[in-house]
């Protein structure tokens, strides 16, 4: 798989520095979402906490190599990807060495575009999908440098859009000195309950200010989302009848349609 890229592959960067909006849930279940959908999808963990490794089932410390170990130069490529149990969903782990990869990049040339040199190399792939840490620091900045857009989890509370200011800024920063395509690919309203007014206050406010922007799909409050990364597998096999499942099931085919449409 590791060959020159593919014209057609996209490369999704999943971010937002403010924890706890649902972005590794969304990274792990629209990857499999697409997977499901017949797409060849790579799942790029770039956050030294590696929930995503374990969402999918693999514990950091059993992987051959990771994403760490790759961006150093101290693993090939092709060594660390995974196969998961999702057919056509495969992994490249993160590991909680991850942490101190701002200080080992920092006194290189080129440091913002180390994951785009090493992604740019794979074929065979439809999407791939980079969940990122909750930070702006240089493992986010190098998933924007690598990416063609972004996808932007907000939860649906009260302080839903704080912090969205800086990093949208930050994303003009990227585009305009390191990666010109780079663009936001859409807002996803995460943990809505629509039977609070406060919920149905923030998604509208949301849509009033982004427009276009914002996906119709909206990601519940789902008591099996929440379960499902305690038993590393995607929600579309943990409970396929779930509201979570059938939730971002359309929200891997909303998000499709749209790539579908800019092709």
């Amino acid at each position: 798989m590791a060959e020159k890229a593919q014209k057609n592959t996209r490369f999704i960067a999943v971010a937002n520095q403010k924890g706890g909006v649902g972005k590794t849930t969304t990274s792990v279940n629209l990857a499999a979402g697409l997977a499901i959908l017949k797409q060849r999808v790579l799942l790029v963990d770039c956050d030294a906490q590696a929930n995503a490794t374990s969402g999918l089932g693999i514990a950091p410390d059993e992987a051959r190599a990771n994403i760490y170990q790759v961006m150093l130069g101290r693993a090939a490529l092709e060594d660390a990807l995974m196969e998961t149990n999702q057919q056509g969903l495969y992994l490249l782990p993160a590991h909680t060495d991850l942490v101190g990869i701002d200080l080992e990049l920092a006194p290189m040339d080129e440091r913002e575009i180390v994951l785009k040199a090493l992604l740019k190399t794979l074929g065979g792939f439809d999407y791939v999908i980079m969940d990122c840490p909750p930070s702006l620091g240089l493992m986010t900045v190098n998933a924007l440098t690598a990416a063609d857009s972004v996808i932007i989890p907000l939860q649906c509370e009260y302080y839903a859009l704080e912090g969205l200011s800086q990093l949208v800024h930050t994303i003009r920063l990227v585009k305009h000195r390191l990666n010109p395509r780079l663009h936001i690919e859409g807002l996803l309203l995460t943990m809505y309950d629509h039977r609070t007014r406060l919920g149905y206050q923030v998604a509208r406010e949301v849509r009033v200010h982004f427009r276009d922007l914002v996906y119709r799909t909206t990601i519940p409050r789902n008591i099996r989302l929440s379960e499902s990364p305690s038993h590393g597998t995607p929600i579309f096999m943990y409970d396929p009848a779930s509201k979570g499942a059938e939730s971002y099931l359309a929200f891997s085919r909303e998000f499709l349609k749209r790539n579908r449409r800019k092709r």
